[in-house]
């Protein structure tokens, strides 16, 4: 019995009765009628023919030969040692001077003695013909006992210096940068908001502990152990002595940065809210009242201490005067004594100082350019040398398969 086939294409697919109606039908059903539409044809995924798609746009080629090395390292070598040199000039041409009066108060109240030669720096451009002095003394307008220490330094000005001229606080030994004490500060008390004990003490990863509260459950304001640590030793303008000269006023106005004044608000706690840091009781013995509320929007002295530094010796601006030229002369400074240093073995210091382009007086970043434009000179040098006795013969660069596609 001869088997039949099917045609799966066929319209009504029925089985044929007979194999000649099967043959009928299947000549039939082959072929399509005119009014049907051929099936579309599938997409080509293949890309365009163009430069983009088929990675052959133009591109720079650079061939790497000993006279390119040379000019390269050259170049660089001039462009180093120019920088350097540069920033090298301008950092010596800040003036300064750095009285270390750490030991001030185990000095004479009688008399002014000379200060150890080890605890002065001075940059001047001419040679000082007096040695800074100091004397111990006391002010009798402090009712604190403790705190009536005042450290009075002369020093002379060999020639004028400035403007500007800037007097800055140097502190030597202080680990602002210790994990615990970085973080210890609430950044809502700073922006002025009137932040809950349970905001200023459970933030993970910045909050004012050890010091959000009191032993009372009040809040500390401002809470943490940085403004607890503030910097309050005080600094006069400079007075002229015998004469030589004339008194040089300096403000403290423009001392911060100036990113602070958004950040640093007027805060919205009533008085009886908050509680002073415990450093801050011989600054605010009776408490906060309305009229000692502190501005920390308008304390600059506040807002620079606020700002951590990395470094255990580091400077922050006092006073400033960006208008006038100091005078040479003999000068003296009156120095309140409130912040103590024989805790931690550390150090403080008067430091007056202009500044240049590049800052204040550190030729480190200098050093570094001429350092480098130096290996960049040598390294030049030893190339012009191999490539004059010992030259390695270069390929042809027609051979590159780039050189090739142009040719074609």
């Amino acid at each position: 019995m001869a088997l039949l086939k099917r045609n799966i294409f066929s319209k009504n697919p029925e089985a044929p009765n007979s194999g000649e109606n099967y043959n009928n039908n299947e000549s039939e059903d082959d072929s399509f009628s005119e009014d049907e539409t051929p099936k579309s044809k599938e997409k080509n995924k293949r890309p365009k023919e163009n430069s983009f798609t088929q990675q052959k746009l133009r591109a720079f080629h650079p061939i790497i030969t000993p006279k390119y090395i040379i000019i390269i390292f050259f170049t660089l070598a001039v462009f180093l040692l120019g920088l350097g040199g540069g920033m090298i000039y301008a950092s010596y041409n800040v003036q300064d001077l750095i009285i270390d009066y750490t030991k001030c108060n185990d000095t004479s109240i009688e008399y002014y003695s000379d200060v150890p030669l080890e605890n002065v720096e001075y940059h001047f451009k001419s040679d000082a013909t007096i040695s800074p002095k100091w004397k111990y003394a006391l002010n009798s307008s402090e009712s604190d006992p403790t705190e009536q220490g005042i450290c009075k330094l002369q020093f002379q000005i060999p020639n004028d210096i400035g403007s500007p001229v800037f007097l800055f606080y140097q502190i030597e030994n202080f680990y602002a940068n210790h994990r615990r004490y970085v973080k210890s500060y609430s950044e809502d008390q700073l922006n002025g908001k009137a932040a809950s004990l349970s905001d200023i003490k459970d933030t993970v990863g910045q909050n004012c502990q050890p010091l959000s509260e009191n032993e009372d459950g009040v809040r500390i304001y401002p809470c943490g152990l940085i403004a607890n640590s503030l910097f309050n030793d005080t600094f006069s303008s400079l007075s002229a002595v015998n004469d030589t000269t004339e008194d040089y006023q300096m403000t403290n106005k423009g001392i911060a940065w100036s990113t602070n004044k958004n950040r640093m608000q007027k805060t919205k706690y009533s008085a009886s809210e908050v509680v002073p840091p415990p450093n801050w009781i011989k600054m605010f013995p009776d408490g906060y009242n309305d009229d000692n509320m502190p501005d920390i929007s308008t304390w600059s002295e506040f807002q620079n201490w606020m700002q951590t530094s990395a470094l255990p010796k580091f400077s922050k601006l006092a006073l400033r005067n960006d208008n006038d030229v100091l005078k040479a002369g003999t000068y003296e400074v009156e120095v309140g004594l409130h912040w103590p240093v024989q805790e931690f073995n550390g150090k403080k210091s008067l430091y007056i100082s202009t500044r240049s382009v590049i800052g204040g007086r550190n030729p480190f970043l200098g050093i570094i350019w001429v350092v480098a434009g130096g290996l960049c000179l040598i390294i030049s040098l030893v190339f012009v040398v191999f490539n004059l006795f010992a030259p390695r013969k270069v390929g042809d660069i027609s051979k590159l398969s780039w050189n090739q596609n142009k040719s074609d």
